[in-house]
């Protein structure tokens, strides 16, 4: 079948690749500690299930506006008033099926064939092949370990060119779990003031899931305001993966064009899950802190448990559900005739000796590094640290 050339330039995401392995060994009766997948393990909170039936009992079971039903689109102006002082009416906010789509919409409108498009490495896998679906030219800009993964002015600075249209990143980071506070952004945003062609998308998603206090958001500058784009989401705040639910807040034609080319694509989001959403986004948030603190107890065993390892380097999180450690003083190590050459060596390896399935570094442009994620049981997570430690042990020179 001769399949379209735009599909040549992307690939599985090795998340998914890596759960699919996972899924193979626990057919054959292997014990797997899966640890690959960013999915909250708590279910969705009672109170939003409730509103789901009543929703359903009360016929809101129709197509759907393309750009949301009024009251959610209110809902969410609301929430990005009350935790983030930032002043978005409705119409400069459009509802997608997942924050994937949002990004996805804002990619295809803003990015034209040849556009160059910032990515500070290490990045969420999606962002890349997003940009290379519409066109465009990926810049990738390292940020190493040594300085929390995060990008600083003056390399994003000397990485601007004339043609530079978009600058793509997210706090807190998926797979770092860095977060930027308000200097770091301050900083970035002094750069961008000097170039006013560049347009920003943040991607908030994790942003309840942050260990630091408070979220910090680079829309809260006023100087490029106008410029940003705001990408959030129901899934992992609110454990509402499933549920299908990104938004997007931003300038006003460009959530016009959005809402055009959304049109053409899947149309209005989920009738049942907005009405879900406009309940999570108003109700009392005690659920979402309390998967929150979940999360910090489990950062807390894990990172220190990683960091004990002779020849792991890690980060320490402030975000997110991830760990992200520098393995690649294993590099050239091997074991029963299998030799670690690099980071997906590494990763299978962990998957074919310690059973724990992780994900390679490589799939968020950082080959010295592996991702775990730490939204599981407490009990997974120090079955899984311990197969990861006996299992290196293994390995030599």
């Amino acid at each position: 079948m001769q399949l379209a050339q735009r599909l040549s330039s992307i690939s599985e995401p090795q998340t998914i690749k890596m759960a699919k392995l996972s899924r193979e060994l626990k057919a054959k009766g292997i014990n797997i500690v899966d640890l690959s997948l960013g999915e909250p393990d708590f279910k969705t909170p009672e109170h939003i299930c409730n509103a789901a039936v009543k929703a359903m009992n009360d016929g809101f079971t129709k197509y759907t506006p393309v750009a949301g039903f009024g009251d959610l689109l209110d809902a969410i102006s609301i929430k990005l008033k009350r935790d983030n002082n930032l002043d978005y009416p409705a119409s400069q906010i459009i509802v997608s099926t997942g924050a994937k789509q949002s990004l996805l919409n804002a990619v295809m409108c803003l990015v034209d064939p040849g556009d160059e498009v910032i990515i500070p490495t290490p990045f969420w896998v999606t962002y890349a092949a997003q940009v290379q679906l519409a066109g465009g030219v990926v810049k990738y800009v390292p940020c190493g370990i040594e300085n929390d993964f995060k990008l600083t002015p003056e390399q994003l600075e000397a990485s601007i060119s004339p043609r530079t249209k978009l600058f793509m990143y997210s706090s807190p980071c998926n797979p770092t779990g860095s977060v930027y506070s308000r200097e770091e952004l301050a900083g970035l945003a002094e750069v961008f003031k000097r170039h006013p062609q560049v347009y920003i998308i943040s991607d908030e998603i994790y942003e309840y899931i942050n260990y630091t206090g408070r979220h910090e958001s680079i829309a809260q500058f006023d100087d490029i305001k106008d410029r940003v784009v705001i990408i959030n989401g129901m899934s992992k705040g609110f454990a509402m993966t499933g549920w299908r639910l990104g938004y997007m807040a931003g300038p006003r034609e460009l959530v016009q064009a959005c809402d055009k080319y959304q049109g053409q694509v899947t149309s209005g989001t989920n009738s049942i899950t907005q009405k879900a959403s406009i309940t999570a986004l108003l109700s009392d948030l005690a659920p979402t802190y309390k998967m929150v603190e979940a999360f910090k107890q489990r950062k807390d065993y894990v990172i220190p448990a990683l960091k004990k390892m002779p020849g792991v380097k890690c980060n320490n999180p402030e975000g997110a559900f991830y760990a992200f450690p520098d393995i690649s003083s294993f590099f050239g190590k091997s074991y029963g005739g299998v030799k670690i050459n690099n980071d997906e060596d590494f990763s299978m390896f962990l998957l074919n000796e310690a059973h724990v399935a992780t994900v390679c570094g490589s799939a968020f442009g950082a080959p010295n590094c592996i991702r775990l994620s730490f939204a599981t049981s407490m009990t997974n997570l120090m079955e899984a640290m311990e197969r990861i430690s006996t299992a290196l042990l293994k390995l030599s020179a």
